[in-house]
């Protein structure tokens, strides 16, 4: 059972990257002092996805960030949720997860088309003609950066940068901050803010329903994201680059995928 587990969470890492996303899901937002973090990994669209077990050959880093310490993620190999782990202090956990790199190959041109419109970096279809590129059997390396917040205890604290390629930082604490007028994240690349890129927003509400809106940094590389007291968020950004391949084989552009979870007063 171990072993199949441990396949079906390769498969989904490998499937491709397109619209699918990538997020943490914690079982609760907010966990009482002491008691244990319990989050799955997914990947899929509109909040709805399987998740994959801990497999550390699929990641770069899996931690818990609290109070400015550190604390590696400790599992088993197939272990399913991928965190199951007793909070290491009180205030506001942040876990962090990083995939290793995926490659996968675009066959039909339109999927690629499509994956560029709906991320907001059309430009990428210019540079990929200006590059003489073809617009089948091309490649393109994608990771997953991952990040989500956990209020313990009361959660007091904040977010931070943690030092992810790329990530969303919040500028404010949904658990112990006023965001009735929104939570405002901004978006890093390299740590740098990323003014005027596109943030998707992925929100539930207490009875299941989800809806997608999307939003822009301002000249800062912040965005202000409307919340509600009892949903769950997600707020996905993409960052394309390309790459210079050495061989036929090798990827041309390369996705850089940050996300941020979090809940504003769900138990």
């Amino acid at each position: 059972m171990r072993i199949r587990t441990m396949i079906v969470g390769l498969l989904m890492l490998a499937a491709p990257a397109l619209a699918h996303e990538f997020w943490i899901d914690p079982d609760r937002f907010t966990v009482e002092s002491g008691g244990e973090i319990v989050a799955a990994i997914r990947v899929g669209e509109t909040l709805k996805g399987s998740s994959y077990s801990y497999v550390p050959p699929n990641f770069k880093r899996f931690d818990i960030v609290m109070n400015g310490t550190v604390t590696p993620v400790d599992g088993r190999a197939g272990d399913r949720p991928a965190l199951t782990m007793v909070a290491p202090d009180d205030g506001l956990a942040v876990i962090v997860h990083v995939t290793k790199d995926y490659t996968l190959t675009y066959r039909e041109w339109d999927k690629f088309v499509n994956f560029t419109e709906h991320k907001d970096f059309e430009e990428v279809l210019a540079e990929h003609a200006e590059r003489g590129l073809p617009q089948q059997g091309f490649r393109e390396r994608y990771s997953r950066h991952a990040k989500s917040l956990i209020a313990v205890a009361g959660g007091q604290g904040a977010d931070s940068e943690v030092g992810l390629e790329t990530e969303i930082v919040a500028l404010a604490n949904p658990y112990t901050d006023d965001v009735s007028d929104g939570l405002p994240v901004r978006v890093l690349y390299q740590g740098a803010p990323r003014p005027d890129v596109q943030v998707e927003l992925f929100a539930r509400d207490p009875e299941g329903t989800v809806t997608v809106t999307l939003h822009r940094t301002d000249a800062d590389g912040v965005a202000r994201l409307p919340v509600e007291p009892g949903w769950m968020y997600l707020a996905d950004h993409v960052v394309m680059r390309p790459l210079v391949a050495e061989s036929e084989t090798d990827p041309v552009w390369e996705s850089l995928w940050a996300s941020l979870t979090f809940g504003v007063g769900i138990p």
